[in-house]
Formats: structure tokens, sequence, C-alpha cells
């Protein structure tokens, strides 16, 4: 698998893998990465991509000058097999009245009932191909091609925290208000991202996540987000 070692100002490098969201391809990225930590590269971030992999380091640190040619070493001996099995994730999700709004036009993108476009959802383990927009939000895939409305045409100013999106393929859970643009589906009561909790983030690169439908009761008693 063919591979490029960029650098990216005088601190930074980036690993360029083939240009596709592949499985394989960001799996081999998931492993770069975690060779980089173990390695003796004077490390300060880490950022994996879909098919990249973004590296910073102290750039006065003596060893900073041998950053590419380690990074080079990695690239060329990741094969992404060491990546492919993440941590399993089951994540439950309302998609009752209110905490699905979108579903009907989802629905009627996929020219089947509400209930079969959350059958459809439900029906997939989903790959975290990557973590970033705000801290936390994973975007997942893929997505059952008849269900993978594209973005909505008005994007909403707020979308509430713990929003379950849908858009081109992929879905998320928003882990803060933020704006976004995909069709909210349902509602997932765990926080993706706290900064309290010992393991702040809820997912990483690499891992497989399944959903699961509770009731809006169940939501409600298990919510993390203060809105029971």
């Amino acid at each position: 698998m063919n591979h490029r070692v960029l650098p990216a100002g005088d601190s930074a490098w980036l690993v360029e893998l083939p240009d596709r969201i592949d499985a394989a391809v960001n799996a081999r990225a998931v492993e770069i990465a975690r060779l980089v930590e173990r390695s003796q590269l004077p490390v300060d971030d880490i950022v994996v991509g879909y098919r990249s992999v973004m590296v910073y380091v102290d750039a006065l640190s003596p060893a900073a000058g041998e950053a590419e040619a380690v990074l080079e070493r990695i690239a060329a001996s990741a094969s992404g097999e060491a990546a492919v099995s993440g941590a399993e994730r089951d994540v439950p999700v309302c998609y009752d009245d209110d905490y699905g709004p979108d579903l009907p036009d989802v629905a009627a993108f996929a020219a089947c009932s509400v209930d079969d476009a959350i059958a459809r959802h439900l029906g997939r383990e989903y790959r975290v191909y990557v973590v970033g927009f705000v801290p936390g939000f994973a975007y997942m895939a893929s997505v059952d091609p008849s269900i993978a409305a594209p973005r909505r045409a008005s994007p909403r100013l707020k979308v509430p925290p713990g929003s379950v999106g849908i858009a081109a393929g992929q879905t998320g859970i928003y882990p803060a208000a933020t704006p976004g643009g995909w069709h909210l589906v349902g509602r997932c009561p765990i926080r993706p991202y706290d900064g309290s909790r010992r393991e702040p983030f809820l997912f990483r690169p690499g891992d497989r996540v399944r959903f699961h439908r509770i009731s809006e009761a169940e939501y409600r008693a298990t919510s993390e987000w203060g809105d029971a």
C-alpha cells in the first residue's frame, strides 16, 4: 500500500495513505499512530484521519531531526492488520418522537417506513474512522446505502447534544450543542466526551460500534446530559 511522508512546517509531518474511505486504509493509519506512540520520537500530538496521520513533534528536541526517517520506516512496516480490531462499543439510542426529528425525511429518502429506517440504522456495525470536528465527535461508517441521505439543505444553528445524525453514508453522535447539517434520527444518553472521566473520549479510531434501541423512559433514566 503506497504512502508519502510530507513535512508540514518545522514541527509536524503528514503520513498520507491511498485517497479513499476504506477500512483497511484507516486500519493502517491507526496502526501507524500506535507505532509512533511507542517510538522514541519526541511527540507532542498525533491526529488520525481517514487515510492519514499527522504527527507533531517537539522541534527543539535533538531527536526531531530523525522524525521523517522514523516515520518513513514506521509507515513502510505497518500493514494495518494489527489495528483492524478496535474496542467494541454497544451504544443506546432513543429514536422516539422529538429525539429523531428527521426520521420521516430519512424514511422518505429510503422509500420505507420510519420503523424500517430505524431498523436499518440499528442493523449495522460501524467503524470509527476519525474523531474530530469537536472533541469526541466520531465519524462512523458505513450506513446502509438506502438511508444514506445527504446533508440537510439548511443546517441547524444548534443541534442538541447527544443527537445521533446521518449524512452521506456516515453516522455520528454530537458531543456538544453545535451547529450541524446532519439528519437527526435519535438521541444517545451517553456523553461521547467528558473531561471529568478518567478516559474522556468514548470512541477512538478503529473502534466498532453497534446501536441498540431504548425507550424515552430509559433515555431519561440514564441521560448524562441533565435533560432527564
